[in-house]
């Protein structure tokens, strides 16, 4: 049995190598001949400046996840789109770890690059999750960029 297509998770609970292990499980992936990933990732610098000391993360799971499964059934009804998978990390991360993957399979890359974009995008504007910056300046919550 795999993964859901969504989720929101904490550290730890969530891999990239598990959701690509659970993609190559999909029926229809002998229609595939892309894959593609993104991985978002906790940054150094601060939006307003400053040295990054940590970023908290938080959502509002069941919000959040309907809006991802959303995105995610829509997005995977493209032509020539097999699978979407998009897992979010929230709480405390440290500069440089894991924050979102997003996992696109299809038949070409350039569909798959295609709704891999969309993907990002769509997340950062619809579902219910808020990043709060802790720098050497000070804490502020951060808008979607």
């Amino acid at each position: 049995m795999g993964f859901y297509k969504v989720g929101i998770h904490r550290k730890g609970e969530i891999s990239l190598d598990s959701i690509l292990e659970d993609v190559r499980r999909n029926p229809e992936i002998g229609k595939a001949g892309a894959i593609a990933c993104f991985i978002g990732i906790v940054r150094g610098e601060g939006v307003k400046g400053g040295r990054v000391k940590k970023l908290l993360l938080e959502a509002y799971e069941e919000q959040a996840e309907k809006s991802l499964a959303r995105i995610a059934e829509e997005l995977s009804k493209v032509d020539g789109i097999i699978d979407v998978r998009i897992h979010h990390i929230v709480g405390e991360l440290e500069v440089g770890e894991d924050i979102v993957y997003i996992v696109v399979a299809g038949s070409h890359r350039g569909e798959v690059f295609k709704v891999l974009r969309e993907a990002v995008e769509r997340m950062k504007r619809e579902a219910a999750i808020w990043k709060k910056e802790i720098t050497d300046l000070g804490e502020y919550w951060v808008s979607g960029e």
